[in-house]
């Protein structure tokens, strides 16, 4: 963060005070680095006199670099440069600008490329939903969202749920991720996508392998929503957490659509829906800067995203305002279904335990993206059993002169903009890139307030402040390595707390 934003939170926080009549106190408390995410980023919260919280700053205080340096560069190169963006969603940014030099250079893939690419993209969206269940958002459930902080990790859920649990968790990623290598070439960074195609394709081998590991990986998936329905559904306290004020936000919805308006990851339409769920508008990704607009702050490195047509009315909720969601409970939000029949009942029961659709409670990400576990590897099943994938066919070689170009995918934690336009050689002359945590930015934000108010009352620091307050961007998912790039620095984990006429009083350490 720039001593300018840090300075913008400041006046901020002082001319809402000033606002409010109340005179200007100086009490914050700091969460410097937050965790158990993707990147790096901070949590100020400023206190009135009486304690309460005033306001909550969500900061992310690195700044991305990926869209200027990619400037100059062979359009075809950009797979390979956008997955370095991230080493825990790296196929997702390989596979959107795969799509999106397809359209650059207007050329269609041959079937049986198309299914090879959704094969691996269904494997990874097993693997990352997987990953953040277990490691990242699983620990504040499964464990305990006020156990001590050294057992709130996937230690402490493989302590709570058995060894050989987590042995069938690593497992499980292990080999998911040595599919994504079989095809890809690399787990971390796959060199799969070329425009109009792949760089390989699947043997009969390796589709029995395939096969093999999708199997196993369905029942993976529905053992996953037991342990969430034994753990977590199963306990009052956790469904009225779930359910409570503190973790409602009534936002429009974004996601991809199939021609039925199903779930689906690789590819389709946009759709986005009103916090009543009614269909607000359907978009293709040439044309997504006629639905999408970014607002920017001081104070953050990352941009907040609205819906252009509705507008930009400051950090609320409502019909009125132009912020909206997307990622698992969005993505269940607009779709009408899921397009696999196991994943169809987790979906109903669903809605049918949460009231019907929409459903506005945050931490209910977490069940929905179990949801989505089932149907990825479901998907994943259906693909490697098709007779077509391992046709030889799987490049059309571009022959048109590129000039632009533009592709959705849905990321693990949301929809996924690539955009890109060159010069008649193809060099990239400017590169547009729309993350899921951009989308997301703004409806952060408003949950990390609504926790903090819930949890710091007449200015007591009560134990599990700091978690509390993380579960509500947990929930997102959020990757800031996506959403912002820069040298790592060094960032101590401390909250400070101060009373009014400045003092240190306390500091809460993990």
């Amino acid at each position: 963060m720039t001593q300018e934003g840090q300075h913008a939170v400041q006046r901020a926080w002082q001319e809402g005070a000033i606002r409010a009549g109340a005179e200007y106190v100086r009490r914050r408390i700091t969460i410097d680095p937050i965790t158990r995410l993707e990147g790096h980023g901070k949590i100020d919260i400023f206190l009135d006199e009486q304690g309460q919280v005033e306001r909550a700053y969500f900061q992310v205080p690195e700044l991305r670099g990926f869209e200027k340096f990619a400037e100059g560069r062979p359009a075809e190169e950009m797979p390979q440069i956008t997955s370095r963006i991230c080493g825990v969603c790296p196929t997702a940014h390989h596979l959107a600008s795969t799509k999106a030099l397809d359209a650059l250079y207007q050329v269609t893939p041959p079937p049986a490329a198309r299914k090879i690419r959704e094969l691996v993209y269904s494997t990874f969206m097993t693997e990352d939903h997987a990953l953040h269940f277990y490691f990242l958002g699983g620990p504040d459930f499964v464990v305990g969202p006020t156990a001590p902080a050294a057992e709130r990790n996937v230690l402490g859920v493989i302590a709570r749920v058995g060894m050989e649990v987590g042995q069938k968790v690593i497992a499980m990623r292990r080999r998911l991720r040595e599919l994504i290598a079989l095809v890809g070439g690399k787990a971390v960074h796959p060199v799969l996508g070329l425009p109009g195609g792949v760089a390989k394709r699947l043997s009969p081998e390796d589709q029995a392998r395939f096969q093999e590991v999708a199997r196993d990986a369905v029942e993976f998936a529905r053992f996953t929503l037991g342990i969430f329905q034994d753990v977590v559904l199963k306990n009052s306290e956790y469904v009225d957490l779930i359910r409570g004020d503190a973790f409602t936000h009534r936002t429009y919805y974004m996601g991809l659509v199939d021609e039925r308006n199903r779930v689906n990851f690789y590819d389709g339409r946009v759709r986005v829906v009103s916090p009543e769920g009614k269909e607000l508008t359907t978009f293709a990704a040439a044309d997504y800067l006629d639905h999408v607009a970014e607002h920017v702050e001081p104070w953050s490195y990352v941009k907040f995203c609205y819906l252009k047509p509705v507008g930009w009315k400051g950090f609320v909720d409502g019909p009125e305002s132009g912020i909206y969601c997307v990622a698992p409970l969005a993505r269940l939000n607009v779709a009408d279904g899921m397009a696999t029949p196991l994943a169809q009942e987790a979906y109903e029961q669903f809605y049918a335990t949460l009231g019907g659709k929409p459903v506005h409670h945050t931490l209910a990400m977490h069940w929905a993206r179990l949801v989505e576990l089932l149907y990825a590897a479901e998907r994943l099943l259906e693909l490697a059993e098709d007779p077509e994938i391992t046709s030889p066919e799987i490049r059309t070689l571009p022959t048109a002169t590129p000039s632009e170009g533009a592709a959705i995918i849905e990321a693990p934690r949301g929809t996924l903009i690539h955009h890109y336009q060159t010069d008649e050689r193809g060099l990239v002359r400017g590169v547009n890139l729309i993350v899921a945590t951009g989308n997301n930015h703004a409806a952060i934000c408003m949950s990390v307030k609504s926790a903090a108010q819930a949890v710091i009352k007449n200015g007591e620091v009560r134990e599990g402040l700091l978690n509390m307050v993380e579960m509500a961007f947990r929930a997102y998912d959020p990757c800031f390595g996506c959403a912002t790039h820069s040298l790592p620095g060094e960032m101590p984990l401390v909250a400070h707390i101060y009373d009014h006429q400045g003092n240190l009083v306390r500091t809460v350490t993990r």
